[in-house]
């Protein structure tokens, strides 16, 4: 099979298409004829050397696919609602950037109806990452406010969608007034640009003082003391990323009188059966919505999977307003 791979740590150039043996399915695992692999921050991580893949992954690139399922166990797929030849996305621990993907079937979904190929594959790593975090993990309710910093990245045009279809009031931070804008149109309540305003004191106005419910932060550093000083009492903080650098001072006080929750999570080496839970849940509840028009997949570009350092230098400059997907 053709697949990308990283041929050294390094800058988008050493993405090369390359021959690689074609992976086989193994117990509880489909083989994916992959159609379309969408490409998230993750991926530049460990291009870059910074982000070590987990045991037993493949050390190609990708964390989720799009395609139509070849091979695998038709009595475990029957189990799963799934059968041979049927077109899925899939939340994947490595091996997206490729023709051949292998992934559990408990990470498989239907791709909605009505949606292509290069739809499906922006789906899964941030809705799973999304899910699990704002749902699961903070347990945002229908009346509170949500704070999504970096509202036009993948994982924020997913959070602002989710948290508005679920019945949450949602505020974003972006870094231009185009960015804050695009975010309004997909519904968010308002935008701050966290060039030109201090986000954690729009956020306190924004509330009457009250502050947030729960922020989803990819940033952390210095960021963490300010949004602890913008939540709402009961408040729940979940940091996702450290684009901002794992290193934060907090106001203990604060955490202490307004009863605050601090947390973080990361995904991709949690096991199977945590992901398919997270799977369950997206097919009972927000699947439903992608097929009733009410959640919409956001794809700012589309690039031919060769042109993957190409995608990777796109994803770097910060300009795009939603997802990036490779089509094979």
């Amino acid at each position: 099979m053709k697949a990308i791979e990283i041929t050294t740590p390094g800058a988008p150039e050493v993405l090369q298409l390359a021959e690689r043996p074609d992976p086989v399915a193994g117990a509880g695992e489909v083989l994916l004829r992959v159609r379309a692999s969408g490409v998230n921050r993750p991926d530049v991580l460990q291009r870059t050397g910074n982000y070590p893949v987990p045991p037993g992954a493949s050390d190609i690139p990708g964390l989720e696919v799009a395609g139509v399922i070849e091979a695998g166990d038709a009595d475990e797929l029957r189990t799963a609602g799934l059968n041979i030849g049927d077109r899925v996305c899939a939340l994947v621990a490595g091996g997206g950037y490729a023709e051949l993907c292998v992934a559990p079937i408990a990470q498989c979904l239907p791709v909605p109806a009505g949606l292509s190929d290069e739809e499906g594959a922006s789906l899964p790593e941030t809705f799973f990452t999304v899910w699990s975090n704002v749902f699961d993990r903070a347990r945002l309710q229908a009346g509170e406010t949500l704070l999504v910093q970096g509202g036009t990245s993948g994982i924020g045009v997913t959070a602002i969608q989710l948290g508005k279809a679920l019945g949450a009031r949602v505020i974003v931070t972006a870094g231009s007034d185009e960015k804050c804008a695009a975010c309004l149109a997909l519904g968010a309540d308002h935008a701050i640009n966290y060039k030109t305003a201090d986000f954690a004191e729009q956020a306190r106005k924004l509330t009457d003082g009250k502050g947030v419910d729960v922020i989803l932060d990819m940033v952390a550093g210095a960021y963490v003391a300010r949004e602890i000083d913008c939540l709402a009492e009961d408040g729940r903080l979940v940091i996702i990323a450290v684009q901002g650098g794992t290193k934060a001072e907090v106001n203990a006080g604060l955490v202490l009188r307004r009863r605050l929750t601090v947390t973080g999570s990361t995904l991709r080496p949690r096991p199977v059966a945590f992901k398919a839970a997270i799977a369950q849940s997206l097919r009972r509840h927000v699947w439903p919505l992608i097929e009733a028009g009410r959640i919409k997949p956001v794809i700012h570009s589309r690039f031919a999977a060769a042109d993957a350092a190409q995608a990777h230098t796109l994803m770097e400059s910060n300009q795009h307003i939603g997802k990036i997907v490779l089509t094979w």
